[in-house]
């Protein structure tokens, strides 16, 4: 069985990777001059290295799997460590936390912080448990749009627990409602910006988001993130499969309802299947020039976007941990600016530092600050302006919560390298329709059901995932998308 892959991805090389274990004869097309998509890494004057894109591992079991099913030890080629501290939170009246990784130091610590005794958070954290543990595997890891699915006695015990499980309320409207210190609603508030949604629309179900973090770990790879994708890519060429870098696939080619193969560089290339890892409104749009549109689909209200600034610093700072949150005053206002397009005056930053765990990052007693605002999708706003604007605030905001380590006006001068990247770039750059960061946002009830399925119900033989499809995105949900694939392409 020939099969292409479309896109390298995590989810295309994560997929690549299982079709070859199941035997197929796989080749990945990718534009780019290398793997990982928005998983990639480049470097900047002065030895300062990055991850251009996610930052948070979660869930690494669903990587060690793709090794063990390659029938390969893990820990020979791809390592992490688990962070005893899952990120460093600031609020402007003056408040910090950090957040322990593990469940039962995050209730004790939060109740020494919050207005908010241990019985409340253990019973929020239980409650976030129990919702994972009853929707997770019908709502992540498996097809919503296959029969088989409904059919599952599993799944048929998980939907009749749904109106306990806070579909039809907001994530903040289920916050609101279990704290009431705004400090810590709007800790978990934030957790809607995982897959670029807002928390006042975004259904509180999601609030299981935490568990992910504090029950099953938040991890770093010992080499940065980048690691993920060239471990996945180095286990796929062992396995077989062939890569072509630098080769934009132009169409999907088909007969009837059957695909038939691809077109790259005006030749058509036979294939049996073909998996498309490109984000679904620009798949639908160049690839499939001329096919039927699932409009409903496609017209889904697009994830949040970022402004990135990406700086080698050439001083240390102790306060600082590996994440970062500095909140805004008004989180409702921020992300109803959002909602108009537009960026709020008062932004919520968040500032990565791969450097605090890899040390070959920055040179000693430097770091590098991967420091991102939520943005909205690109829509033709002025992003020269709004930029620059944006950076001011955001040096301001960082040099009043770091005083008095820094002066006003002083943190600019320790900035020795830079790289902005803003919504538009991120379209070019990654081939995100709009900049959106996980295509559709979860701004909806039915999010989940109305994400593009994972196969084509036009076309057989043609299947999608990543981020812009069904289960939705982030790195986990990317890796389970693949396994979903996987599973309908061989049958299993």
């Amino acid at each position: 069985m020939k099969t292409a892959v479309i896109g390298a991805g995590i989810a295309g090389l994560a997929a690549a990777v299982r079709l070859a274990v199941a035997g197929h004869e796989v080749e990945v097309f990718e534009s780019a001059d290398g793997p990982g998509g928005k998983l990639h890494q480049f470097s900047l004057g002065g030895g300062y290295r990055f991850d251009f894109g996610p930052s948070l591992f979660t869930m690494p079991q669903y990587v060690d799997e793709l090794f063990a099913l390659a029938g390969e030890d893990p820990r020979d080629h791809f390592s992490y460590v688990r962070l005893p501290e899952v990120c460093r939170y600031w609020w402007p009246d003056g408040t910090r936390f950090n957040a322990p990784a593990a469940t039962e130091d995050l209730v004790r610590e939060a109740a020494d912080t919050f207005d908010v005794d241990e019985a409340q958070m253990k019973a929020f954290m239980d409650k976030a448990a129990e919702k994972y543990e009853l929707t997770g595997r019908t709502f992540l890891e498996k097809s919503l749009h296959k029969a088989s699915t409904w059919l599952d006695p599993q799944v048929a015990w998980a939907m009749l627990k749904i109106p306990g499980l806070d579909l039809f309320r907001s994530m903040h409207a289920v916050h609101a409602a279990a704290f009431d210190d705004p400090r810590l609603v709007q800790l978990f508030d934030r957790f809607a910006t995982y897959n670029g949604s807002n928390p006042y629309k975004a259904p509180g179900l999601l609030s299981m988001i935490p568990h992910f973090e504090h029950h099953f770990g938040a991890y770093l790879p010992t080499g940065g993130m980048y690691d993920i994708a060239e471990s996945i890519y180095e286990l796929g060429k062992r396995l077989g499969v062939t890569y072509h870098f630098g080769q934009r696939v132009e169409r999907i080619c088909t007969a009837g309802t059957q695909v038939q193969g691809i077109l790259v560089n005006g030749e058509e290339l036979d294939f049996d299947t073909v998996v498309c890892n490109m984000d679904v409104w620009l798949a639908y749009d160049r690839l499939l020039a001329g096919s039927k549109r699932p409009e409903r689909t496609l017209k889904q209200q697009k994830s949040s976007s970022a402004v990135i600034f990406y700086w080698g610093i050439d001083r240390a700072f102790p306060e600082l941990g590996l994440h970062n949150i500095f909140f805004s005053h008004d989180y409702a206002s921020e992300f109803g600016r959002l909602e108009e397009g537009k960026l709020s005056d008062d932004v919520t930053v968040y500032v990565n530092i791969s450097s605090k765990l890899v040390p070959g990052d920055a040179p000693e007693g430097h770091e590098n600050w991967f420091v991102m605002v939520n943005a909205p999708a690109h829509a033709g706003q002025d992003w020269d302006t709004m930029t620059t604007d944006l950076r001011a605030r955001v040096l301001a905001i960082l040099e009043k919560n770091l005083a008095p380590a820094v002066a006003p006006n002083e943190l600019e001068k320790h900035i020795r390298a830079e790289r902005i990247v803003r919504p538009p770039d991120i379209e070019a750059l990654t081939g995100s329709h709009q900049g959106a960061l996980y295509g559709s946002s979860s701004n909806n009830p039915m999010a989940a059901f109305l994400r593009h399925p994972n196969f084509s119900r036009e076309i057989d033989g043609l299947y999608f995932l990543g981020g812009s499809v069904h289960p939705g995105g982030g790195l986990p949900l990317c890796l389970l998308s693949a396994r979903i694939v996987g599973d309908l392409v061989t049958g299993r």
